[in-house]
């Protein structure tokens, strides 16, 4: 006998449960059937905007309020890495040609190259000839921004900063500065 009075308050604590729960349904079936009557609109950044029933214009705060929701701008696209390379070769021009030398303030032919690309993150060959046997050949119609352009046998290199110009490191006594994509004779022209 213990046994049935202890399973009877359960079982009606299930009852009622279940009785809370389907009304709780049928109420709010019923108060959504009269949600436009009386429902404040709400933008929640990120999310989107909502109806909130039994809610009123003026208790929602301005910054909620969908007339006042300014989105978050897009991210900023980050620059390909080649095009980084490339804007720094361009920021060099007029800096002196020094042999050996590989940055900041000055630069031999493959040294530009090397510190450019030091500044996309990447690190190449210090040198023209290991330049020239990194990274993938590609062909001069689909050079891009941030390319090593290898010249004269391998011993002379620049960065394709596009529109068919290079940024180079010339010879001593000459400033880094852009010239003609085939101005000199083109061996190979590198992307890494």
């Amino acid at each position: 006998m213990a046994k049935h009075r202890l399973q009877q308050p359960n079982r009606g604590m299930k009852s009622a449960r279940g009785a809370l729960i389907a009304g709780s349904i049928t109420l709010g079936a019923m108060g959504m059937a009269a949600a436009p009557a009386m429902a404040a609109p709400i933008a929640i950044p990120g999310v989107g905007t909502f109806d909130i029933p039994g809610v009123t214009e003026g208790q929602i705060p301005n910054e909620l309020k969908p007339q006042n929701f300014l989105p978050q701008a897009a991210a900023p696209q980050a620059k390909p890495v080649g095009q980084i390379a490339a804007d720094a070769a361009v920021s060099k021009i007029g800096s002196p040609y020094v042999y050996g030398a590989a940055g900041p303030d000055a630069f031999d032919c493959s040294g530009l190259v090397y510190w450019s690309h030091q500044q996309a993150g990447q690190n190449i060959p210090r040198d023209s000839y290991g330049q020239l046997g990194g990274g993938t050949s590609v062909s001069a119609a689909d050079a891009q921004p941030g390319d090593v352009v290898i010249y004269n046998g391998g011993g002379h290199a620049g960065i394709y900063i596009g529109g068919g110009q290079v940024v180079h490191s010339s010879t001593e006594g000459v400033p880094v500065a852009k010239m003609g994509l085939h101005d000199q004779s083109v061996l190979d022209i590198r992307r890494y």
